[in-house]
């Protein structure tokens, strides 16, 4: 009998993986599955990487876990790895549990360096579970389907879409660049910047929300960089700890300038832990010694090419949306559709993700996926489409 909560909308698909190795996801019965979800998009480098699963034993056996009134050199050092990630020299940063936490603390410190927030974010943007970031009243919200398709190089009155926005109130803009609450979409740079250029004009903030997108995902360390952005605060989570629930916030020097001289106001049991500071350490250093931000590069050219091809054998196929390795393949039909696609590929031995009530399948394997698999992948989605 199952005694577990589960999240709704999502059946138990697999319920007796016992073991994973990379991509590679096993039953009790040594049924092998290609994990493309990598988790819930968290194991980046792969399952059981073996660097990761070492830190992880050397630190908890050394100091896992501290508190309030304790410090632990490593946690700064690795605070200092995050921040230069993210270009913040002269900045904070902290350590939570989960990409919902990190989102929260970031607009928390937003509110605290600026008083009365007044916030924009894209309408199909997901913050958390949460919270402020999950409580979107307060927001204003910018549909920006009308400009995937705008020619115009900046943003103005002239534009019905812009003109709508109280631009000159906003003080916090909160950007996820890209995952467009799992559906993949990425609004224009032109708008992006313009956004951007015109809260910081008005002495206002800009926040990144990391999670999904960040740590190699889109073949840049972030999301963002695809924007020629540079934010104020930036929320990191899910491959930061490769299956670990580690996340972080970092936040520039100029935020921490607005700051008052307490310290912000927020309290949980593992802020700032040594061993999640640990493993999210090792897992940069993975990426950067590895070079996996360059592979998913060229992983995605594979991936995203193999899909397209597709689009030319099967009328299935609606588009093909996707930056490195974040990649939706939204299907021509209903979620139905998609629900039995998914389900064959499982029987196949292949993890893609479905959004419930959608017709649309996500595929965010790890860096470390080796191209056969990708190539295998494309090779059984093709099979799976014209037999259905």
């Amino acid at each position: 009998m199952d005694q577990l909560f589960r999240y709704p909308g999502h059946d138990l698909s697999l319920p007796d993986i016992v073991r994973a190795d990379n991509c590679q996801l096993y039953d009790t019965s040594g049924k092998s599955y290609l994990d493309l979800e990598s988790g819930v998009w968290c194991t980046c480098i792969g399952h059981g990487r073996p660097e990761i699963t070492k830190v992880m034993a050397e630190q908890a056996g050394t100091l896992a876990h501290t508190g309030f009134g304790f410090g632990a050199p490593l946690v700064n050092e690795a605070a200092g790895e995050v921040l230069a990630l993210n270009d913040m020299p002269g900045g904070r940063a902290v350590f939570l549990c989960s990409g919902s936490e990190a989102v929260e603390f970031g607009i928390r410190v937003a509110g605290d360096a600026l008083g009365d927030l007044r916030c924009l974010t894209m309408a199909d943007s997901y913050f958390g579970a949460y919270g402020t970031a999950k409580d979107k009243d307060c927001w204003t919200l910018f549909d920006w389907g009308a400009c995937r398709t705008c020619e115009r190089q900046a943003c103005d009155d002239g534009c019905s879409h812009w003109a709508a926005v109280p631009i000159d109130e906003i003080n916090l803009f909160v950007f996820e660049p890209g995952s467009a609450s799992g559906l993949v979409g990425f609004p224009p740079g032109p708008l992006v910047r313009c956004i951007t250029d015109t809260v910081r004009k008005n002495g206002g903030l800009v926040m990144v929300n990391e999670v999904t997108t960040g740590m190699g995902r889109t073949a840049r360390w972030f999301g963002y960089d695809h924007y020629g952005i540079r934010p104020d605060i930036a929320a990191m989570g899910k491959g930061l700890g490769n299956g670990y629930p580690v996340s972080a916030t970092a936040v520039s020097e100029r935020v921490c300038r607005m700051l008052p001289e307490e310290t912000i106001a927020y309290a949980q049991s593992h802020q700032n832990d040594p061993l999640g500071a640990a493993i999210a350490m090792a897992v940069i250093r993975v990426i950067r010694e590895n070079a996996l931000i360059e592979r998913a590069g060229r992983l995605s050219d594979v991936l995203l090419n193999g899909l397209e091809r597709l689009t030319e054998t099967t009328v299935r196929i609606r588009e093909i949306r996707g930056r490195g390795l974040m990649v939706a393949v939204e299907l021509d039909g209903s979620d139905a559709l998609a629900s039995r696609v998914r389900r064959a590929l499982l029987d196949r031995g292949f993890v893609v993700a479905q959004r419930p009530g959608l017709n649309v399948l996500r595929l965010d394997p790890a860096l470390t996926i080796a191209q056969e698999d990708l190539d295998r992948f494309i090779q059984t989605l093709e099979e799976v489409l014209t037999e259905i």
